[in-house]
């Protein structure tokens, strides 16, 4: 029990955190907690009641869960779950698993498509159902991996914000558990055992460049300790003039920022290194 409210205390400091640093939740908020029934979105549904029971601001949780009509799908322990704790809640069918195995051909991954799919959804059910916040179960370690992805995979520096307005402008994304490390995650579900849905469409196949960069990302930080954060922290401390983003740095009209300023080096400096 002390290990499970060690953790849970944790959680519960870096979830805060990262809603009061993000401002990602206001009074009179309704927010749709996507729960998948993984690992992630069960701890975040947990930890998000247990701030809004203390938190000095009003707002509305609201437990969404999409089936996907994946073969085995079974949310008989997430009923129960979602009852026990008294959570307003929709479980809505709706059968992307047939269209994602039809479109993409086997030995493909799966993620692009449904991951589309679904948001798709969810967004639409947000906006027909009036919640202006949308709750995702993205940690740190998701956070990060994505990072270097798309760096290697994909020749591009983007990742998942903490807060995000969609391309609409009708849906604020949030992910309340940026700033949180999956093996804390991972072992707060384990001690809480959260009836656990497993993904049949992702669990089937190998995503290999996550896998890759998760291990590459792991064998660092036995070296040192510090490089998931410092990655982490390298998210929110851009210098766009140490980058080649034409977009965000004049690089062409350079020569007419100079400026009449003198060296800062003093003159016997100067002399002593050129003289």
């Amino acid at each position: 029990m002390a290990k499970l409210a060690e953790l849970e205390k944790k959680l519960l400091h870096y979830t805060g955190k990262a809603i009061a640093d993000f401002n990602m939740i206001q009074s009179g908020d309704r927010v749709m907690v996507c729960l998948s029934g993984g690992k992630d979105s069960f701890t975040m549904m947990h930890i998000l009641r247990l701030l809004q029971q203390r938190a000095k601001v009003n707002f509305e949780l609201f437990a969404f869960t999409l089936d996907q009509a994946q073969p085995g799908w079974d949310d008989t322990g997430l009923r129960a779950w979602l009852t026990h704790y008294q959570i307003t809640h929709e479980i809505l069918t709706r059968d992307t698993y047939s269209i994602v195995k039809e479109k993409i051909p086997e030995g493909q991954t799966y993620c692009s498509l449904c991951s589309r799919l679904r948001r798709g959804i969810i967004y639409r059910y947000a906006e027909e159902n009036g919640f202006n916040k949308i709750a995702l179960g993205h940690h740190r370690d998701d956070l990060i991996r994505t990072l270097l992805m798309s760096i290697l995979y994909n020749g591009e520096i983007r990742s998942m914000p903490p807060k995000l307005l969609s391309d609409n402008k009708k849906n604020i994304i949030i992910r309340p558990l940026a700033y949180c490390q999956e093996k804390d995650i991972a072992e707060f579900a384990r001690e809480m055992a959260f009836p656990i849905i497993p993904c049949t469409l992702c669990g089937s196949q190998e995503n290999l460049m996550r896998k890759r960069v998760k291990a590459l990302i792991d064998q660092l930080a036995q070296e040192n300790p510090k490089v998931p954060s410092n990655i982490l922290h390298a998210l929110s401390s851009i210098k766009p003039s140490q980058l080649m983003d034409k977009q965000f740095w004049d690089f062409k009209h350079l020569e007419q920022q100079r400026g009449s300023e003198t060296s800062s080096f003093p003159l016997d400096e100067m002399e002593a290194l050129f003289g």
